[in-house]
């Protein structure tokens, strides 16, 4: 039982408090009768908490940035009248900053042998399943006088999907594969390794797409064309130890290789590829393995839902080894990791040529914006020597891109904003010279 704002108004003018009045319950013993007594009915009146039946209903799951709507439903059995307050907890990362008290708590009236029904809407920070807490109501009697207060737990999950903010680049994305596919007017000649159709030659056509036998059948010069070849295999491999903790802007490395990684992965799809999902850093994080192409992104955004950054040196011998496993044939393997020069000369460059020699190998790093924005500063003796240290860290993530090309990787080093478009550029690039 607490002790309310206008009862503790009402104890200081006529009563006094006197402790416990039994095991987890403190009140006031009035000195005033009438005082007392309303008290006591006050009290009496107030539905009891323990009592009530709460369900959930609403969302399990959402992007990053966007709303999620949780429904508390809330049963009144007993024979009064409930007059309450509730707070509905979450974890502090379930809402904006300032948010919490506004979303989180509501006033409810129930008749007795009724239910309600409240909403509270989440709008978390961070990616992840998000649990319910506690559910917490304190009912107040008629008067306002005393209120009883107790707590039900009402498990309920929201999991927090990755954004995927690159899907605005997948139109031109697509475009870009319907040319490669020769399905718009404008043709790819002479590239890929499946043989598409026969049309009539047009000056600036290939001479080396001429038909010879097609063209002594007809009157005209027939010439071939080509399409990329399909049911190409794809492992997207992240690594998620330390180096994908580091932040550049206001996210994690991981997250815009996540983003990155889904972008290549709905236009592989598209591309009649078959991609699957890799995460290791000492140990597999997570695996996706053998989707239909319609169920492959939401199986991906699934299993990224959860992903965190480890805190561990990623073992590239494992990495290597667990690759292997699952790309057993002839594949694309794209790495998103660091370009840093320890890591991968310590780790990733010896065991590279057990990728290299069986498969096409890409690789994909996030580079931090500031270091280009410091390499271009000056005005003080400060930002020139801020300058040649950003200088420096280009110089080296060069050297190491290099050290990775003489190896036959493709390297793809860009910004956040610029890596998922950078990245479906290369598998383009890939498929159009009919390197995959």
């Amino acid at each position: 039982m607490a002790l309310t704002g206008r009862a503790a108004l009402l104890a200081a003018l006529g009563s006094i408090p006197v402790g416990i009045l039994e095991p987890g319950w403190t009140g006031i013993l009035a000195v005033n009768g009438p005082l007392a007594l309303a008290c006591a009915c006050d009290f009496a009146l107030a539905a009891p908490v323990r009592r009530l039946v709460l369900s959930r209903s609403g969302d399990t799951s959402a992007r990053l940035g966007e709303n999620a709507d949780v429904t508390l439903t809330i049963t009144n059995p007993t024979g009064r009248l409930l007059r309450a307050r509730l707070r509905d907890a979450w974890p502090p990362s379930s809402w904006r900053p300032g948010t919490e008290v506004e979303s989180s708590r509501h006033r409810v009236t129930i008749p007795a042998g009724e239910r309600r029904r409240v909403t509270t809407r989440l709008r978390p920070t961070r990616r992840g399943d998000r649990q319910a807490d506690r559910v917490t109501i304190r009912s107040y009697g008629p008067l306002g006088l005393f209120s009883r207060q107790g707590t039900h737990k009402v498990p309920w999950t929201v999991r927090i999907l990755p954004p995927f903010t690159s899907r605005k680049h997948l139109p031109s994305k697509l475009a870009r594969l319907r040319e490669l596919d020769g399905r718009t007017s404008v043709l790819t000649r002479g590239e890929g390794t499946e043989f598409d159709s026969l049309r009539e030659y047009v000056p600036g056509d290939d001479t080396r797409s001429i038909d010879w036998r097609a063209t002594a059948r007809q009157s005209t010069v027939a010439v071939r064309t080509w399409r990329p070849e399909r049911d190409r295999h794809i492992l997207l491999v992240l690594d998620t130890g330390r180096t994908s903790a580091g932040r550049v802007g206001d996210i994690p490395r991981l997250d815009a290789s996540l983003d990155a990684a889904l972008l290549l992965a709905a236009l592989a799809s598209r591309a009649g590829d078959r991609v699957d999902l890799l995460a290791y850093d000492r140990r597999i994080r997570a695996l996706v393995q053998g989707r239909s192409a319609g169920d492959v992104l939401p199986s991906l955004v699934n299993a990224m839902a959860t992903l965190e950054p480890e805190l561990v040196e990623t073992d590239a011998r494992g990495l290597t080894a667990a690759a292997l496993r699952t790309a057993p044939r002839r594949s694309l393997i794209v790495l998103l990791t660091t370009l840093d020069a320890a890591p991968v000369e310590q780790g990733l460059l010896p065991v590279l040529p057990q990728l290299t020699q069986r498969h096409t190998v890409l690789v994909a790093s996030v580079a931090d914006p500031n270091i280009a924005r410091m390499a271009q500063a000056r005005g003080n003796a400060e930002a020139v020597y801020e300058a040649a240290a950003a200088a420096q860290a280009q110089s080296e993530r060069q050297r190491t891109a290099e050290q990775l090309r003489r190896h036959g990787v493709t390297v793809v080093d860009a910004t956040p904003d610029d890596l998922a478009p950078a990245l479906a550029d290369a598998y383009l690039a890939l498929k159009a010279a009919g390197r995959l």
